[in-house]
Order: structure tokens, then C-alpha cells, then sequence
């Protein structure tokens, strides 16, 4: 599989940077050095650095330095076995240590999925760090005293949301390893019904999900080998630790409770997206809410017929996308 995937991604070389107490693999393209601006790319779950590879061929090609770790968890980086330090504040020290280690004052930042979120929380902790962010999928929430995620989720959607039923360790686990791994990818990136996704006691996540288990048109059976290998290998506890910190991070976040986000950002998302469609999420975009949590938003891009892995179904549109906005800085 390392041939297909050094086909597929031509121009990636690979790296390991000691960050924050664990080892993160980091692949980049571009320019080498201090000189070339720096953009950090966050994937999200069940991702790798490789969702990221059209995009860092895009940037490369445009004279930046496209920078995609694996986060504590995932394919070659470190994960550490306990549940509590998958917080998004150790994902932001992770990337702080990064950023320090690519020798630069600032970056740009781009995150779909967990990585929009850790990339929102690295825009509140360290917004110095950040000369522009494009975030796809999932917008900014400011934190709200009176409930936890999990609370809202569950007053919105009900206890059969996803992301209710990854909270118990080993119960996902054990739910995704009685398939075979690629059938899992191509479930996952194959969904398209715009909807919450809710998991009714008496089906498994993927008798949930609406695509038929063959591999999308935007992808190859390369590409599914590739995450199906580096995911048979890890697991993907790593990625269910980050929803299972959902609401140990709001317990940490009570300092920075209802904090804009004042980073230059655009936001994009497919009008498919399954969080584009949970309850209440279109009215926060288009009625002044997000606007108001992130007063610097410049744009929102509503990508028709689009899912939720946007960047690997629209990769040249959504590089462009990237390119124009960060041309600005």
C-alpha cells in the first residue's frame, strides 16, 4: 500500500515532531524551511493527514507550506491510552508545539470536522498564533454556562444521536470491528442523507447510515485501502476519545464561557452535511448568530449536493476556496 499512496500523493514528505509529551507524524509539501508561509491542516474523524493531500498540492502549487499532522490518536502519531488527554486543549498544546517547531510567529489554519473544533479552540486559546482560519463542516459554538454538549445534543436530537452512543468505551469499538475496515470507510464516507445522524437502539451505526457500503466516485479503492490499513492497524479508539472529552472540555472551558472567536475565518460547508442539517444549525449560520460568536467572519460558503467530507468531494473548489481567502494576508 505505501507505493499507492506515495502515487497518490506525490511531493509529501514525512516527518515525526516530538509535541506536548507525544510524537505526532506530520506530512508536508511545499517549500521546505522557515521562509514559505505555513498552513496548518486538521482532519477530523475517521481521517488522516491523507484527507488533506488535494489541498497540499493546491497549496504547494501556490508557494506554501502545507503542513498535516496525524492528531494524538490517528494513523502513525502517538495514543496515549488514557480516555481524559483527548481534550481539544491537548490537541491545541500539540499544535503549539508544532507551530514553534515549523519556526514561524504565525500560521494559517485549516480544520474540517475535530479539526475545525481543535482549530476553533487554538483561534481562543492562541489567536496570535493565527494569521487567517478557513474551517469546514462545523461551526463555533461559545460556551454556554447552563449546559454541556452532551445535554444539548440530547435536548436537540435524543439519546440515539451518534455521538451519545460513542460515550461508552468499547461499545463503538466493539460495534466497528464486527466489519470488515474498508466496508466501514466506504459507509462512512459515502453518507449523504442530510440529517442528523441518529443510531435507533436496534441498528448498528453503519445499518444507520444511508449509502450502500461501495466506494464513492471521488475516491479510489487506493484511498480506501490506504485509511483501511492505517485504521486496522490503530484502532479507532483514539478518534472516539475526542467525543468521549466533549464534556470535559465544556468543565475546562468555564473561563472562556461565551468568548468570540476574533480570528479572520471563512467557513465552508455542504448543504449534505449531516451537521448542516442538525436541529438549529442553519438558523445560527444564516440569522446572525455565528456571525455574532465570530465577529471576523468573512464568508460562508453553502457548497450544493456536498456532504460532509467536503474536502476530498469538492478538493479543487475547496482549495481554491482556501487559496483565495489566505491570498488576502
Amino acid at each position: 500500500m505505501a507505493a499507492a499512496a506515495a502515487v497518490a500523493v506525490e511531493g509529501v514528505r514525512h516527518r515525526t515532531v516530538e509535541a506536548n509529551g507525544v510524537r505526532l507524524h506530520v506530512a508536508e509539501a511545499g517549500p521546505e524551511g522557515g521562509a514559505a508561509p505555513a498552513v496548518l491542516l486538521l482532519h477530523g474523524f475517521p481521517d488522516l493527514w491523507y484527507g488533506w493531500r488535494h489541498q497540499m498540492a493546491a497549496l504547494a502549487a501556490r508557494g506554501y507550506r502545507a503542513v498535516a499532522p496525524d492528531l494524538r490518536g490517528y494513523g502513525d502519531s502517538d495514543a496515549p491510552p488514557d480516555a481524559s488527554v483527548y481534550t481539544t486543549f491537548h490537541a491545541v498544546g500539540d499544535l503549539v508545539a508544532l507551530i514553534a517547531d515549523l519556526g514561524q510567529p504565525q500560521v494559517f489554519v485549516v480544520g474540517h470536522d475535530w479539526g475545525a473544533i481543535v482549530a476553533w479552540q487554538l483561534c481562543l486559546l492562541r489567536a496570535d498564533l493565527v494569521r487567517a482560519l478557513v474551517n469546514l463542516s462545523v461551526v463555533y459554538h461559545p460556551r454556554r454556562p447552563e449546559r454541556s454538549p452532551l445535554q444539548t445534543i440530547r435536548a436537540a436530537c435524543g439519546e440515539d444521536h451518534y455521538m451519545c452512543r460513542f460515550q461508552e468505551p468499547g461499545v463503538a469499538e466493539a460495534e466497528f470491528a464486527r466489519y470488515d475496515t474498508k466496508y466501514v470507510f466506504n459507509k462512512t464516507f459515502g453518507m449523504r442523507k442530510p440529517a442528523a445522524l441518529i443510531l435507533p437502539k436496534d441498528k448498528s451505526f453503519f445499518d444507520s447510515l444511508d449509502s450502500d457500503g461501495t466506494c464513492p466516485p471521488w475516491l479510489s479503492e487506493e484511498d480506501i485501502t490506504y485509511y483501511a490499513e492505517k485504521f486496522a492497524k490503530t484502532g479507532f479508539t483514539g478518534g472516539f476519545n475526542y467525543y468521549r472529552c466533549m464534556d470535559l472540555n465544556w468543565e475546562l472551558s468555564a473561563p472562556w464561557s461565551g468568548a468570540p472567536i476574533k480570528v479572520p475565518t471563512k467557513f465552508i460547508v455542504g448543504d449534505l452535511d449531516i451537521t448542516y442539517n442538525t436541529p438549529g444549525v442553519q438558523d445560527y449560520i444564516h440569522k446572525g448568530g455565528f456571525k455574532a460568536s465570530v465577529p471576523n467572519l468573512e464568508d460562508v460558503v453553502v457548497m450544493e449536493g456536498v456532504s460532509h467530507f467536503i474536502n476530498q468531494e469538492k478538493p479543487n473548489e475547496v482549495s481554491d476556496h482556501i487559496c483565495e481567502f489566505f491570498s488576502k494576508f
